[in-house]
C-alpha cells in the first residue's frame, strides 16, 4: 500500500499507456486502487484523472494514425495476434453500423471492441478532431467511471489490500496463477474458435477458371456494410449478403449450385461462418474464397466498381422519384 501510495501517479500513467499500447495489462484494477487511495487523500484524484487521461490520448492517437496509413492491414494484424475471437474486424464493423460515432464512446467498456475501434475509425478517415472529441469523451467516462468507483469503495479495498499483504508471496503467485488460467482459457477459446473455420478454401485462380468456363458458381459478397463502403471493389456478380440476412436470403441461394463466400476478415472468418450456416441447412457445395477480396484484387483479376451508400441511395430516390412522376 505505501508503494503504490509512494508511486501510484507513475503506475497510473504508465500501466494506462501500455494498456491502451495493446499489451494485456489491464489498468482498471490500479485506478481503482488509486482512487481508494485519492479518498484517503494520499494521492490526488485530479493527477491520477489527468495522467490516465493523457496516457489514453497518447496510445488512442497512435493506433488511429496506425490505421490512417495503413489501413486494414492494422486491424488485420490485431485479429490475428489477439487471443479473443470478438476482435474481429467484421465485430467491430457491425457495432460501428448499428452504434455509429457512439461507438468511440463505448468502446472502453466492452471487451475486445477497444482494440480494433482505433485504427477501424483512422481507416475510415474518421477527421482527428472528431475522433479525439469522442475518444476523449469516452476515456473521461471510463476513467472518471474506475477512479470514483475506487473512492466510493475505499474501505474494501483497503481490507482486500490488507488480507493480499497478510498472505505475502502466496497472493502473488496466485494472481500470477489465475492469470496464467485466463491466458490459457482464451487461447483455448480461440483455437476452439479457428477449429470451426477449418473447411476447404477454393483458390482465386480456380474460382476465376469456373467464371472463364461458364460455370460461375454463385458468388456472395459477406463483408459489412461500412466494409464495403471503405472499398467498393468487388467481385464481378457478386451477392451482397450479410451473416444475419443469409437465413432469410435462402431463396437466392440454390443447392445445386456451387456457392462461393468471400470477405475481407483474416482467415477468411465471415466466409468460413456464412459457409457453416448453408452446411447446417443441407448445403454441401459451398466453399470459401481463400485470401478474400485482397487476394483477387492482388492477383490482378477483374473487379466492379459497387457505389458508394450515399450514391446508391441518391440513385434509388431518383428512380422512386421517376417512377412516381410516370405514375402521376
Amino acid at each position: 500500500m505505501e508503494l503504490i501510495a509512494q508511486y501510484g501517479l507513475a503506475l497510473v500513467f504508465v500501466n494506462v499507456l501500455l494498456e491502451r499500447a495493446g499489451l494485456p495489462l489491464p489498468a482498471t484494477p490500479t485506478l481503482l486502487i488509486c482512487g481508494a487511495l485519492a479518498a484517503t487523500g494520499r494521492l490526488s484524484v485530479w493527477w491520477i484523472f489527468i495522467l490516465a487521461l493523457l496516457a489514453c490520448i497518447i496510445g488512442d492517437t497512435l493506433w488511429y494514425a496506425a490505421g490512417r496509413y495503413y489501413g486494414r492491414r492494422v486491424m488485420k494484424f490485431l485479429c490475428r495476434v489477439s487471443l479473443s475471437p470478438d476482435s474481429c474486424v467484421r465485430t467491430t464493423e457491425n457495432r460501428f453500423e448499428r452504434w455509429g460515432r457512439l461507438t468511440l464512446v463505448l468502446a472502453k467498456f466492452v471487451p475486445g471492441l477497444s482494440t480494433v475501434v482505433r485504427p477501424l475509425a483512422g481507416a475510415m478517415h474518421l477527421p482527428l478532431g472528431s475522433f479525439e472529441l469522442l475518444n476523449g469523451i469516452g476515456s473521461v467516462l471510463w476513467a472518471g467511471a474506475a477512479i470514483g468507483t475506487g473512492m466510493l469503495f475505499q474501505t474494501q479495498i483497503g481490507l482486500v489490500l490488507l488480507r493480499i499483504r497478510e498472505f505475502g508471496t502466496e497472493a502473488g503467485e496466485l494472481t500470477l496463477v489465475v492469470v496464467l488460467l485466463y491466458i490459457a482459457y482464451k487461447w483455448w477459446e480461440r483455437r476452439r474458435f479457428n477449429a470451426a473455420l477449418r473447411l476447404p478454401r477454393i483458390e482465386i485462380e480456380a474460382l476465376r477458371s469456373l467464371i472463364a468456363e461458364s460455370k460461375a458458381p454463385i458468388i456472395i459478397d459477406v463483408r459489412s456494410a461500412l466494409g464495403r463502403n471503405q472499398e467498393r471493389r468487388c467481385l464481378p456478380g457478386a451477392l451482397e449478403m450479410s451473416l444475419d440476412e443469409i437465413s432469410t436470403r435462402l431463396a437466392e441461394i440454390p443447392e445445386d449450385r456451387e456457392v462461393v463466400f468471400y470477405c475481407a476478415c483474416p482467415n477468411e472468418a465471415s466466409a468460413a461462418l456464412a459457409c457453416r450456416r448453408l452446411m447446417d441447412r443441407g448445403y454441401s457445395r459451398v466453399r470459401p474464397l481463400k485470401g478474400g477480396l485482397d487476394a483477387w484484387i492482388a492477383a490482378g483479376y477483374e473487379v466492379e466498381l459497387r457505389p458508394s451508400a450515399k450514391a446508391a441511395a441518391a440513385v434509388a430516390a431518383a428512380r422512386s422519384a421517376a417512377s412516381s412522376a410516370r405514375a402521376a
